[in-house]
This record gives C-alpha cells, structure tokens and sequence, in this order.
C-alpha cells in the first residue's frame, strides 16, 4: 500500500492496490450539510462467510499464524484496479472491502463511484476511505470526505489511511509525532461525529515507528506487514485487520490487489458488523 500511493501520479505505481494520486493544494468549499432520513436503524444480517479462493504472485511464507489460518478474507480497491467482476469476486472469497474515496483536501478518486456500487450491488460489505495528505489541514481533509461519501446504512466505518508519501510532487512534509496524532483525533472526532463510527486507523511499519500513532487510545488498526505477521512487524499492537499482500490475484480482477483479512471467527465477524455498521443514512446522493 505505501510504495504504490508514493509513486502514483509523478511515477509508475508501484503502489497499493488503493493508492491515489498526490493532491493538487486548495481548499475545498465546505461539505452541505445532508439531512437525515428519519427511520429506526436497524441490524442488517451479516452476509455468509465465503472461503476464499485468492492466489498470489509473489507469496510469502509467513511464520506464526499465517493468512491461511484466518476465515475472513477481504480486499480494497482504487483506481489502479480495473472495474471488476464483484460478483465473481464475492463467489471466490471477498467478504468485505474498503474503497479508496478521497485523498487531501480536493482529490476523489475516480473509480470510488463505480466500485462501491458495484461490491454492494454484490453483496461485498464494503467501506471508504481517506487517504491523509500533510500540507492540508485535518478539519478541511474530513469535510471533503463527508462530502464525497454518503452515509448509507449497513456501510463499514471509515477508515483514516496514514503513511508516509514521500515522493510527492506537491507535499514533502513529514511532521513529528504530536502534531500527527493531533491531526488524526481531530479527523477521527468530526468523522465519528458524522456517520457515528469511529474510523479504523490504516497504517504502515515506517509510519507506525515514526509518529507514535499506535498510541491512539480507543481506535481500532488496520495494519499493513507483507513480510511478516502483525506480532513480529508491530510488537504488542492489536489489530482488526491486516493488509498481508499487495500482490494478490482475485477472481474477478485482471490486475493485482491487495489481501487483507479479519481477526476472528465468522461469529466475531458477525458481531463486529452487527457493532461496527453505520445504522442511519443520509437522503443525498453520493
């Protein structure tokens, strides 16, 4: 996930299977406010854990607890991936996927649309996310976001993409720590104010090392380790999800995704979802 978004607009991606290009700078007009239906929410049923059937082109043999051993196996998807065949995709193992949406301040990434109706009209569960960019303040990058995802009901929760992007064209900055964490609570305060989920944290080992990020108190991580198990990459981290492949080959996808998978059972699975959904919508169109 980090190599491909560093090298996305300026350069040939070698990037995640979710990375986007590098913003252009500005500030967005602020999001309209989307009113809310009025309904009771609602459990939707968690969909039949599916076991999958992925393939990889350059698989590694993971010591401890390998991907194999995990029933809940998902993907996430941007513009680096053709359309898809989701159908086929849910057939062979896709329980769920997180849709790259937006990325700065200005930037929605163009297959956000088309992939999220795609996955749902397949029955994938499928969330959004943000990719943070340092030269934009959190308060404008989470107005953005609101603006561009809609909330629907049965929605995974955001998730809040935190990596470096070094090779960017137009934002080199790499602030310290403090001010990192301070810019992740403040995004994950207005996002969880709006769809009333708190975002799931995505973040990479440099980035993890770097910044502290892993203190965040009451936040769930996604975490990425392609070369080893999460235990070994982030030593007494817990985590949700983890991202074990950028070279993954789905049924349903010409080019590679990303692997990643869900840390339980399909019972905690279901209990996750029935916890984790959004549960009330808004009547505006995406």
């Amino acid at each position: 996930m980090p190599t491909r978004r560093a090298l996305c607009l300026s350069l040939s991606a070698l990037a995640l299977s979710a990375c986007g290009g590098s913003p252009r700078r500005g500030t967005p007009p602020p999001a309209t406010q989307q009113p809310e239906i009025t309904q009771t929410p609602t459990a939707l049923p968690a969909p039949p854990v599916i076991r999958s059937d992925f393939g990889d082109s350059d698989p590694v043999d993971f010591k401890g607890r390998k991907p194999a051993r995990y029933a809940v196996h998902g993907i996430d998807a941007a513009r680096f991936q053709d359309a898809g065949d989701w159908h086929t995709a849910r057939s062979a193992g896709v329980n769920f996927a997180f849709i790259k949406a937006t990325e700065g301040g200005d930037l929605l990434d163009p297959m956000f649309h088309a992939h999220w109706r795609a996955a749902t009209q397949a029955g994938v569960p499928v969330g959004a996310y943000h990719f943070f960019y340092f030269c934009t303040s959190a308060e404008v990058q989470a107005r953005w976001f609101i603006k561009n995802v809609r909330k629907s009901p049965g929605m995974l929760p955001p998730v809040l993409d935190m990596e470096w992007n070094p090779l960017s064209p137009t934002c080199t900055l790499r602030p310290d720590g403090a001010v990192v964490r301070r810019e992740v609570r403040i995004f994950l305060t207005a996002i969880e104010a709006h769809y009333g989920q708190r975002p799931i944290i995505y973040t990479t080992p440099a980035f993890y090392e770097d910044t502290g990020i892993g203190r965040i108190r009451a936040a769930e991580f996604w975490l990425r380790s392609t070369a080893a198990t999460p235990a070994e990459t982030y030593p007494g981290q817990s985590w949700r999800f983890w991202q074990y492949s950028s070279t993954g080959l789905v049924p349903g996808f010409t080019k590679e995704v990303d692997l990643n998978l869900f840390n339980g059972s399909p019972a905690d699975w279901a209990a996750w979802l029935a916890a984790r959904r959004v549960t009330r919508g808004s009547s505006a169109s995406p």
